[in-house]
């Protein structure tokens, strides 16, 4: 479809005449009559009725309206997204509330010039093609997992190491603790139902468990954290792993423990992966205000998977 032809079609639309919308278009009247006879030929339709007071739009002419603004609004985006300074930097996350989002968070106070488009994929392989295919700009994920490289024409780095609390309800044998070790959870579940198989967090638990010979339980369907923060409150055998960086708010009445992990501390990793040609202008300044905020790495008393000290 003529994207000129539908442009005049709005142009007449709005004006009621196609003399003025030959003057707000700066060309001919005769092009504009061309341009509306062309686009009602690929219809199969009359857009315009020819009145005393110019021209008013038939009942199809109203039906196509909305479409062809959307038709003018996708053409907009398509260029834009072309251009890389005119539009957001586009960013996912694995975790809406976790420690990486903080860090958007913080890039954006500090730097509210730039717009942001924040997304959530699923696992690492659609941020990977989301990456490649230029959807987004860059990606927080934990990288490194066993058989499935980065592909050489992306770059990484580990900007934030997050630290796990177990979380309890008050009936939890544990509730009462204010430290507990990885080797002091044998034996209790731990109930993390929503980890998606074959993703880098099932990765980092899989080697977690192996680690310390821990329990975890995935089973059970996912209805979000508000349903899990109420099960963990009601069961007490039942706790699950937060990090320090996950902002949760929960009825008072849950009475609900974060009780920190120690000796060692296990901390989940995140790297921002982005495009090694991204010509993206933010982007360096995402990477540069990511050095300057995140927290040193693999600290003494701390944990991660062998895969992760490698990447």
């Amino acid at each position: 479809m003529d994207l000129e032809a539908v442009r005049t079609y709005l142009a007449v639309a709005e004006a009621g005449q196609f003399q003025k919308a030959a003057a707000d278009l700066a060309v001919t009247q005769q092009a504009v009559s061309k341009r509306i006879a062309a686009l009602e030929r690929d219809l199969g339709v009359r857009l315009f009725a020819r009145t005393p007071r110019g021209a008013e739009t038939t009942i199809d002419g109203q039906a196509f309206l909305p479409h062809a603004r959307e038709l003018l609004r996708v053409a907009e985006r398509a260029v834009a997204s072309v251009h890389t300074a005119r539009r957001p930097l586009r960013v996912d996350v694995i975790n809406l509330r976790g420690a990486a989002s903080g860090l958007l968070r913080g890039f954006h106070r500090t730097r509210p010039e730039i717009e942001l488009d924040v997304v959530k994929l699923l696992d690492i392989d659609e941020a990977i093609d989301a990456i490649r295919a230029g959807t987004i700009d860059a990606s927080f994920r934990a990288v490194g997992t066993p058989g499935r490289p980065l592909p050489d024409d992306l770059a990484s780095v580990r900007v934030i190491d997050e630290k796990l609390e177990l979380l309890t309800g008050p009936g939890h044998v544990l509730a009462g603790a204010r430290a507990v070790t990885p080797g002091e959870l044998v034996g209790h579940r731990i109930w993390m139902p929503g980890i998606l198989p074959g993703s880098e967090w099932a990765a980092y638990y899989d080697d977690l468990v192996a680690e310390f010979g821990l329990t975890i339980e995935a089973t059970g369907p996912n209805f979000g954290s508000d349903a899990l923060l109420d099960t963990i409150a009601d069961t007490p055998a039942l706790a699950t792993f937060m990090s320090d960086g996950t902002r949760l708010v929960w009825p008072a009445g849950h009475d609900l423990r974060r009780i920190p992990l120690t000796d060692p501390t296990p901390v989940y990793p995140h790297s921002l992966v982005w495009h090694r040609d991204n010509p993206h202008p933010a982007l360096a300044a995402l990477r540069a205000h990511l050095a300057a905020a995140g927290t040193v790495q693999d600290a003494p008393g701390t944990w991660v998977p062998g895969w992760a000290r490698r990447a």
